[in-house]
């Protein structure tokens, strides 16, 4: 048993691609081999962002819970904002992070859970798509899943996107997961989009859903549209990943 368990414990990690450390949060728990959560902050926030929402859950199932820094926040005020918002480094930041505490903390690599909404949402399908063995599930919660056509739609972020993306509508697609549709057909991923988004339209999810499911009908992409709007709920969060974890399937409705 580890004496630090639940204590938030800051580790820095050298990027496999730049040499730089970067940080990322990382909560123990209380036994060995014990599944790993990845939190993802959203679009304006940092590694701080989700400890609310996702600590309960860590502790409550004894999960180690890791919430990297990914480069920080995907706006025009970051003044590293274009190592942000899905670019290589950012993706890299994700996965570098997920070894050193597989290797460091003897956490479970074969039951590692993505968890993101909004910013996190799209990183979380970016990481799907990057890295898609790494995940026995993802969980996008009301993800951008093409940046161009979400600037066009929202003018409040589209400086931080054309910021993030040095203006070129090239690279704006690369960090797109809209760009990665046959990678993330190999992951197991369920997108939960609220039907009354104002923030990000339901139609991103909705969209790249059906442009999956065209190219790859047996993919295990899965949507779920509810009542509601730009939230995250950890409640439909907890009960997919729980499912997954322990490999329940529900019962076959009979005719």
């Amino acid at each position: 048993m580890h004496n630090n368990a639940f204590l938030q414990t800051e580790i820095l990690v050298k990027s496999s691609i730049d040499g730089s450390l970067q940080p990322s949060l990382f909560f123990s728990a209380k036994g060995e081999n014990r599944p790993l959560l990845v939190g993802l902050h959203t679009w304006s926030y940092d590694r701080f962002n989700q400890i609310k929402n996702m600590l309960p859950f860590a502790r409550e199932n004894d999960f180690n819970l890791l919430l990297p820094e990914f480069r920080g926040q995907n706006r025009d005020t970051n003044p590293n904002c274009t190592q942000a918002c899905g670019s290589e480094l950012a993706k890299q930041d994700i996965k570098d992070a997920i070894d050193y505490v597989i290797s460091n903390y003897h956490a479970d690599k074969e039951n590692v859970f993505l968890l993101g909404a909004s910013g996190g949402g799209h990183m979380a399908l970016l990481m799907a798509g990057y890295c898609p063995e790494y995940f026995k599930a993802v969980a996008s919660f009301v993800p951008i899943t093409n940046l161009e056509i979400w600037a066009e739609q929202n003018k409040n972020y589209a400086p931080h996107v054309n910021a993030c993306c040095n203006n070129s509508s090239e690279e704006m697609l690369k960090r797109s997961p809209v760009y990665y549709i046959d990678a993330i057909s190999k992951a197991n991923v369920k997108i939960f989009h609220g039907k009354y988004d104002n923030v990000v339209p339901v139609s991103h999810s909705i969209d790249f859903f059906n442009e999956v499911y065209k190219k790859y009908p047996n993919a295990k992409l899965y949507l779920d549209v509810f009542d509601g709007g730009h939230q995250l709920d950890m409640q439909s969060a907890s009960y997919f990943i729980l499912k997954e974890y322990n490999n329940k399937d529900l019962t076959q409705v009979t005719g």
